[in-house]
C-alpha cells in the first residue's frame, strides 16, 4: 500500500507542477486573518486568536442572529417593527430612528449593513431576543457564537458600542463571515449595496463605508468598524473567478491605513496563490486491498472535484498521502467512505479530503473463505508474502 501511495502522489505532485512558496504577507494590523473558502486553507494569521474589541464588526453576529430568523419563521422580511427609546438613545452611527417609527426587517436589514445603524442593530436585537431585551439578546449571541465554534466571542450588545464584555477574535469573525456568505447566500447580496438612503433622512450618511466595494477587485462585502479603542478594522471578501478569500484586519491606526491595507491584502491573496485542481469527482484515484471480498481491490475516489491552492513564487515540494486501515473488510457500499487525501502545502498547512468506494463489494462466498484461510496459513509457516485470489 506505501508503495503504491507514493507512485500515485509522484504523478499528482507533478501534475501540479510542483508547489510555491509565498512571501509571508506583513500587515499593520494589530490582529488579521485571511482565509482562502475554496480550500478553507488560511493564508496568514496575526495574532488572529486574540479576543479584541470588534466594534460595528460585531453587528455581523447580529446579522447572522437576523437571517436564522427569518429561515426558520421567526422574523418576515416585510414584517415592521416598533422603535424604543432604548434604540433611539444610540450615537454613533445610526439611521436616526425614532419612536413613531415602524421599519420592515428589510430595511433594518441594509440599515445595518449599509449605514452601520447602532439603532437598527438594536431594534432587530430587541425583536428577536426571548425577554425582549438587547442585553438578552447579547446572551444569546454569545452563547450561538460558542454553539458555531466561536469560541472567544462575547457580547454586551447588538452593535458593537464600546463595552468590557464586547469582545471577538479575528478567527471567530471569519468564521462568522464564511458562514454568512455558504449559509445565507439569500440575504448575501445586501452587503454589496454601497448606498441607502432610508426615508431620506440623512443624504451624507447613505453610503457604505466599506473601501473595497467601488474598486472593481471582486469585493462585495462584508463590515467595516471603528472605535477609538478598537481602531480602524473590516471584515472583507471579494472573488475573483472561481476563488473567494475572507479576511479579517483590527486595529488600524486611519481610515486611508484600514483602505490601503484591505487592497493590498486582497491583491496579495489572488496574486500570490494559484488554485489547481488535484483530483475529479468520482474518479479513481488509488485502489485498497478488500480482505474477505466478492473482489480482491475496491476503487477509492473523491465525492466532489479537489483543489488545491499553491503559492507562485519560490518552488518547493507539494507532499499528499492516501491514508486507511487496510485490507478493507468486506462487505464495502459504494459511497461508504474507506480513506482520507491529505494534501501538505508548505507556508499553507495540511487539507483532508474524504475517499469512497467507487463500488459495491459484497462479502466472499465458502471458497473465497477457504482461499483467505490458506493464505494466512501459508504466511504464518512461510513468512512469505502469497497473493489472496
Amino acid at each position: 500500500m506505501g508503495i503504491r501511495a507514493a507512485t500515485l502522489f509522484a504523478a499528482i505532485t507533478s501534475a501540479i507542477c510542483m508547489s510555491f512558496a509565498a512571501h509571508a504577507f506583513e500587515t499593520s494590523a494589530k490582529s488579521a486573518i485571511v482565509l482562502d473558502l475554496g480550500t478553507d486553507l488560511t493564508l496568514m494569521e496575526k495574532n488572529a486568536d486574540m479576543a479584541l474589541p470588534p466594534a460595528s464588526m460585531s453587528k455581523l453576529m447580529t446579522l447572522n442572529m437576523t437571517f436564522e430568523a427569518l429561515e426558520d419563521g421567526r422574523l418576515s422580511l416585510d414584517q415592521l417593527l416598533p422603535v424604543s427609546e432604548h434604540a433611539q438613545q444610540y450615537g454613533g452611527s445610526t439611521m436616526f430612528l425614532n419612536t413613531r417609527d415602524r421599519v420592515s426587517v428589510e430595511d433594518l436589514i441594509r440599515g445595518v449593513i449599509v449605514l452601520s445603524g447602532n439603532d437598527a442593530s438594536a431594534v432587530l436585537a430587541e425583536a428577536i431576543s426571548p425577554d425582549g431585551t438587547e442585553r438578552g439578546f447579547a446572551q444569546m449571541m454569545t452563547e450561538r457564537a460558542l454553539d458555531l465554534g466561536m469560541t472567544n466571542s462575547t457580547f454586551a450588545n447588538s452593535n458593537g458600542w464600546p463595552a468590557p464584555a464586547q469582545r471577538m477574535s479575528m478567527r471567530d469573525l471569519a468564521v462568522l463571515a464564511k458562514r454568512l456568505i455558504v449559509v445565507f447566500p439569500q440575504y448575501y447580496g445586501y452587503f454589496a449595496e454601497t448606498e441607502f438612503a432610508f426615508d431620506n433622512r440623512a443624504p451624507d450618511n447613505r453610503f457604505n463605508r466599506n473601501p473595497l466595494l467601488k474598486l472593481n477587485i471582486g469585493a462585495d462585502g462584508l463590515k467595516t468598524g471603528h472605535t477609538s479603542e478598537a481602531g480602524y478594522g473590516l471584515v472583507g471578501s471579494a472573488k475573483q473567478g472561481s476563488r473567494r478569500i475572507v479576511f479579517v484586519m483590527s486595529g488600524l491606526g486611519t481610515q486611508q491605513e484600514r483602505a490601503s491595507e484591505s487592497e493590498r491584502i486582497t491583491n496579495w491573496a489572488f496574486r500570490q496563490f494559484a488554485e489547481q485542481q488535484l483530483a475529479e469527482e468520482g474518479v479513481i484515484m488509488a485502489e485498497a486491498e478488500v480482505w474477505m471480498g466478492s473482489a480482491a481491490k475496491v476503487g477509492m475516489a473523491a465525492t466532489t472535484d479537489i483543489k488545491v491552492l499553491v503559492p507562485v513564487l519560490k518552488k518547493d515540494g507539494v507532499t499528499a498521502k492516501i491514508t486507511y486501515q487496510g485490507p478493507l473488510e468486506a462487505p464495502i457500499n459504494a459511497g461508504d467512505k474507506v480513506a482520507e487525501l491529505i494534501v501538505s502545502v508548505p507556508g499553507i498547512g495540511d487539507a483532508t479530503h474524504d475517499l469512497v468506494a467507487t463500488e459495491t463489494i459484497s462479502s466472499g462466498g465458502f471458497m473465497v473463505r477457504i482461499r483467505t484461510a490458506a493464505t494466512v496459513l501459508f504466511r504464518q509457516l512461510t513468512g512469505q508474502a502469497a497473493t489472496l485470489f
